[in-house]
C-alpha cells in the first residue's frame, strides 16, 4: 500500500493526536471522504494496482463501465478494476483502533503546565463543512473571500485557474484559462479580493499580477516590476501588497480599478528573506509577512508585522514559538482576524494557532488541529475559519458552533 507520510516528525503528537491523524489520513477514502468500513461493501478499502487505496464505491464511480479501467485520481496511473484487491491491513487497523482505549480516556501530555490535549478540546473550532475535492479542485494554492456576500474564491492547477463557490460550497463558475497571456493565468500562487470586489491573482508563470472583475473579466496585468510574485493581499483602501520571493521585497501597488490603470508602485519593504505569505489588517492597517530561510541546514520561518507606514512593529520565528508550546510550530501562513489578532497556520502539521495582538508578545491559542492535512490558505469570517487544504484538495469551514449543517 503506497502512502505518503502525513504525520509530523520528531514524535511531537500526543496519543490523542496520533489517533486522530491515523483516522483522518489512513482510515477514510480521499475521494469521497467517507470512513472505510469492512461491514459496508461499498465502503470497503480497495487497493489499486498503483498502490493507492479508494473505497469500492469510488472505484465503481470513476471506472469506465465497459473497459473496466480507471485513472487513479492521485498518481494518474491507469488501473484495471479487475486487478483491485481488498486492503486487509486497513481493515485490521480500523478494527484494532475500535477495540482500543477510547480517546477520552487517554492521558493528556503536559509540558510546563500547558496541556495541549486539554486546550485543543476546550478552545478549538469544529469542522462543519467540506467541499471541493479532487476534480473540482486540483492542488489549490490560494484562498480569498468576498466579505459582503461570503462568496469564496480559490486558485488551483485546473484548466480554469480560478474557481468561485457560494458560502455553502456550491460551485458557481470558474475563469482564467491556463495560458501565458494577458487575461489568462499560467501558474497562480495566491489570490485576494479588494473591498470593491475585484479579484487579484499572483502569476509566477509570467511574473505578473492580474486583476479581474468578480465575474472573471480581465481588467489589468501588472508586469515587468516583479521577479517572482508570490503572496498577495489588499488593504482597506484596495491597495495591493505583493511579496516577491526572488527579489526579497514587499511591493505596494495602487490601482484605478474602473479604468484599469496603475496609479503608483513602490517597494515598501526590502531585504526580506524569501517572503511568501502576506496579510493586511483592515482594523489597524498593519501588514504581516512570512519569511523563509535556512539555519544550520534546517528550514525556518520568521513572521514580521509592520505598521501601516511599513515600520517594523514585531517579529518572531518558528524556533521562538516552539519554546512556548509542546509541539514544534513551523509557521507557513498568516492572516489577521476581525479584531486584529494574528493567526498563523502550520502546513506540515495541519495546525492553526492564534498569536493574539502581539503587543506584549505572542499568546498561543490552538484553534484547529483536526481534519487538516496540508493547509495552504486561511480566511477568518465572522465566527468561522475558512481553510484551504491542498492535502485533499478541499475547502473546510470551521466554527465554534455546529450551525453550518453536517460535514459534507
Amino acid at each position: 500500500m503506497a502512502t505518503r507520510s502525513c504525520f509530523p516528525s520528531g514524535g511531537s503528537l500526543s496519543p490523542e493526536g496520533l489517533l486522530r491523524e491515523i483516522q483522518i489520513n489512513l482510515l477514510e477514502c480521499k475521494v469521497c471522504f467517507e470512513k472505510f468500513s469492512s461491514q459496508q461493501r461499498e465502503r470497503r478499502p480497495q487497493n489499486l494496482s498503483c498502490g493507492h487505496v479508494l473505497c469500492l464505491e469510488c472505484i465503481t464511480a470513476l471506472s469506465h463501465p465497459l473497459l473496466r479501467k480507471l485513472e487513479c485520481p492521485f498518481c494518474r496511473q491507469l488501473c484495471s478494476v479487475d486487478s483491485t484487491s481488498h486492503c486487509q491491513v486497513l481493515s485490521d487497523l480500523q478494527e484494532l483502533l475500535l477495540s482500543w482505549t477510547p480517546l477520552s480516556a487517554l492521558p493528556h501530555w503536559t509540558k510546563g503546565g500547558f496541556s495541549l490535549a486539554t486546550s485543543l478540546t476546550s478552545t478549538t473550532l469544529h469542522l462543519c463543512t467540506t467541499f471541493g475535492g479532487w476534480g473540482t479542485l486540483t492542488n489549490p494554492t490560494g484562498l480569498a473571500i468576498f466579505r459582503s456576500s461570503g462568496i469564496i474564491v480559490v486558485v488551483h492547477d485546473g484548466k480554469k485557474r480560478v474557481v468561485v463557490f457560494t458560502a455553502q460550497g456550491k460551485k458557481l463558475y470558474s475563469f482564467g484559462l491556463k495560458e501565458k497571456a494577458s487575461g489568462k493565468i499560467c501558474y497562480p500562487v495566491d489570490v485576494a479580493v479588494t473591498p470593491c470586489g475585484f479579484v487579484v491573482v499572483t502569476d509566477a508563470g509570467d511574473k505578473s499580477v492580474k486583476v479581474f472583475t468578480s465575474r472573471g473579466n480581465h481588467v489589468l496585468m501588472i508586469k515587468d516590476i516583479f521577479q517572482v510574485p508570490w503572496g498577495v493581499d489588499t488593504d482597506s483602501c484596495g491597495h495591493i501588497l505583493v511579496s516577491d520571493i526572488q527579489a526579497g521585497n514587499l511591493s505596494q501597488v495602487k490601482v484605478d480599478y474602473p479604468r484599469g490603470v496603475i496609479l503608483e508602485h513602490h517597494v515598501a519593504i526590502s531585504d526580506l528573506q524569501h517572503p511568501k505569505a502576506v496579510a493586511c489588517c483592515h482594523v489597524t492597517g498593519n501588514a504581516a509577512v512570512m519569511e523563509h530561510f535556512a539555519n544550520d541546514g534546517r528550514q525556518h520561518t520568521r513572521l514580521k508585522v509592520f505598521t501601516k507606514d511599513f515600520h517594523i512593529l514585531y517579529q518572531t520565528d518558528s524556533f521562538s514559538l516552539s519554546l512556548q508550546s509542546t509541539v514544534r510550530l513551523n509557521m507557513s501562513g498568516v492572516v489577521f482576524d476581525k479584531d486584529g489578532d494574528v493567526i498563523v497556520f502550520d502546513s506540515d502539521q495541519g495546525i492553526i494557532w492564534s498569536l493574539g495582538k502581539l503587543q506584549n508578545g505572542p499568546v498561543l491559542t490552538p484553534l484547529v488541529a483536526d481534519h487538516l492535512i496540508h493547509p495552504v490558505g486561511l480566511v477568518p469570517m465572522n465566527n468561522t475559519l475558512i481553510v484551504l487544504d491542498s492535502g485533499d484538495h478541499t475547502v473546510k469551514i470551521y466554527s465554534a458552533k455546529l450551525d453550518h449543517g453536517p460535514i459534507k
